[in-house]
């Protein structure tokens, strides 16, 4: 007898109390005007009959039921004993040692850098799991960073060593913090199984530039300049007086700083992940710019607006214009054009029947389709967009949490050019994640150098993925059974017979691993089972939000068309000293031939927004 059938739905209700979750949010709540109009920070009554839907601090959902060793919570790989299908699961080290990491990669000269850049960027707007709270745990009193042993929270990655050598025997590995037993799950086992929580809002918001609760909203605002602006850093402006994100309040913080000079501690905005490299970043540090121009032009159109309805007005534009970017911009070269139509297809209005939240599948597998896009430098270039004389390309581990770079070397400018006049590495079957971070990633409060893939498999078997075949199976494609067939949607038959040493039995295959090796697709850069993943998630973040810029009466008709005519190009031109950019920026081209004038690219006439009377008392 399994434990679902011991436990009424009662029972499952006390055990929630016991455990102190919070009650679901009561629909009542969502009543009145500023629900209708704003967001919230957290994404909470969005959906008005499902508050906590898409809502920050839920869990990611289920599109098919987890596999746990034990049935609830034991990841596939913690008994060591065990089989699957008849064999060992190989370790996720040797997987990423004999199939995954590349010590070189070729470039796809139909798109830039920024597009992937872009990927990483607004993947932090929609998904972030945070991970078991303390490196001890209270009930078990094991440091994680200590043990090489399955002990909750800790699933070390085991480091199968060759020849003698003084490296550790195990990379820590901190389990995702579960998320507590939800009430209205229609399933009593998904209820008993563990699940895992999105700590910021689903939407694409802008959640990462204005944060995913009210405190942190409130604390990334200038409050005292009665401007409905964003706070500014008060210590560093660049060379032209343009401003810089704040610093933390935290100091000193845990960012690399250069030795000579004034410390630069780390930078703070509306997500913690903004200091992982220089190009999260540049794109942070202009969207921080946008708002505060946008706001100033804003309450000149409109005296009578208080401060509030300058923030909530500029935010609600940011948002569309991120939405915009990523759907009409930069989806459809991800996935194709053919299979955006498919998957995603045309607007037909806000369903408050669609669940907007991020899948884990979306979140642990299908989006990290970009690690094997990674490039093993980071590009800065100068006016010429030629190899910056002063400020010279990185290895891509010496701009890990490095924000002194961009303010005592040039600003984000060199950085940006570097983003848009460089062609994106492209992933292929035996090209896929540089060593730059399968040797040399660096992780804050990590005492080593840990590896991205065997991270991503691990939090795979962490969150209880289904494997590969299965999610074939959810997406309509054929299932593996032969070498010929994961021969076939690899499209090279060498790294499909690697596969299937290592995995012995295709059922086996970690979900993370199969999408990456399957063969891209013609005009995308996934193959066919990331592109159905992705696609469907993008259908429900946009058709389940009720504040999507499409939506009725979200905008009027003349600001949709105003939106419409905004681009990274033009929000690039505006706040940075790059005066020449090709008009699609995720789109490589050679300077000069590709690029046009500032002047050439088209701006959003805020005109749109004048307002006569007032907004009431906000």
């Amino acid at each position: 007898m399994i434990v679902t059938e011991l436990l009424s739905w009662e029972d499952l209700e006390m055990l929630a109390e016991l455990s102190q979750c919070p009650n679901e949010t009561n629909p009542v709540i969502c009543d009145g005007g500023h629900h209708s109009k704003y967001r919230t920070a957290s994404g909470v009554c969005n959906n008005r009959e499902h508050p906590d839907w898409g809502a920050a601090n839920t869990a990611l959902v289920r599109w098919l039921l987890a596999e746990y060793e034990d049935g609830e919570e034991e990841p596939k790989g913690w008994n060591p004993e065990r089989l699957h299908n008849g064999f060992h699961l190989p370790p996720p080290r040797s997987i990423s040692r004999e199939i995954i990491r590349s010590s070189c990669k070729w470039t796809d000269d139909d798109y830039s850098q920024l597009l992937v850049d872009w990927g990483q960027y607004i993947d932090h707007d929609v998904t972030f799991t945070p991970q078991s709270i303390s490196g001890a745990a209270f009930w078990t009193d094991v440091d994680c960073k200590k043990t090489c042993e399955n002990l909750h929270p800790c699933f070390p990655i085991q480091v199968i060593l060759t020849h003698k050598t003084t490296d550790s025997l195990c990379m820590p590995f901190h389990r995702s913090s579960p998320d507590c037993p939800i009430r209205s799950r229609s399933d009593k086992l998904q209820t008993l199984q563990r699940q895992q929580l999105n700590a910021i809002t689903s939407y694409l918001d802008a959640s990462l530039v204005y944060g995913h609760t009210p405190q942190l909203q409130s604390a990334l605002r200038n409050l005292t300049g009665l401007n409905g602006k964003l706070a500014i850093n008060n210590q560093f402006k660049d060379q032209h007086g343009r401003a810089y994100l704040p610093f933390v309040t935290k100091t000193p913080s845990a960012c690399r700083t250069d030795q000579q000079g004034e410390r630069v501690e780390c930078f703070r905005a509306g997500d913690s992940r903004v200091n992982e490299g220089l190009a999260l970043i540049a794109l942070h540090t202009l969207w921080l710019r946008e708002h505060n121009r946008i706001a100033e032009i804003l309450k000149c159109i409109n005296e009578h607006w208080s401060p509030e309805v300058v923030f909530q007005e500029t935010r609600k534009i940011i948002g569309a214009l991120h939405q915009i970017i990523t759907m009409r911009d930069y989806v459809p070269k991800i996935i194709g054009v053919q299979l955006f139509e498919r998957y995603v297809g045309p607007y037909r209005g806000y369903d408050p029947s669609v669940d907007a939240s991020a899948s884990n599948v979306f979140a642990t597998a299908a989006f990290r389709f970009g690690h094997g896009t990674i490039p093993p430098l980071l590009s800065r270039l100068n006016e010429s967009f030629q190899e910056h004389q002063h400020f010279p390309h990185l290895r891509l581990h010496a701009s890990f949490f490095s924000p002194w770079r961009i303010v005592k070397e040039g600003g984000i400018e060199p950085t940006l050019r570097g983003m848009i006049g460089s062609a994106a590495p492209a992933a292929s079957p035996d090209s896929l994640l540089v060593e730059e971070v399968t040797e040399t990633l660096l992780v804050l409060d990590s005492p080593q150098h840990m590896d991205l893939a065997s991270l991503n498999l691990q939090r795979g078997r962490d969150h209880g993925l289904p494997g590969y075949n299965e999610w074939r199976e959810f997406c309509g494609l054929m299932r593996i059974a032969t070498l010929d067939d994961l021969a076939e949607a690899v499209g090279d038959r060498r790294v499909a017979e690697k596969i299937l040493h290592l995995y012995k039995h295709p059922n086996n295959i970690d979900v993370w691993l199969g999408g990456l090796v399957e063969t891209i697709l013609s005009g995308s850069r996934t193959g066919p089972l990331f592109a159905c993943l992705i696609g469907k998630q993008m259908k429900s973040l946009r058709d389940g939000d009720r504040f999507w810029w499409e939506a009725e009466g979200v905008f009027t008709q003349q600001q949709k068309e105003e939106l419409l005519k905004s681009s990274l190009s033009r929000i690039i031109c505006d706040n940075t000293d790059i005066q020449e950019i090709p008009e699609d920026p995720f789109r490589f081209g050679q300077y000069p031939a590709a690029y046009v004038h500032c002047s050439e690219i088209p701006s959003m006439r805020l005109e749109a927004w004048r307002e006569e009377k007032s907004h009431g008392d906000l």
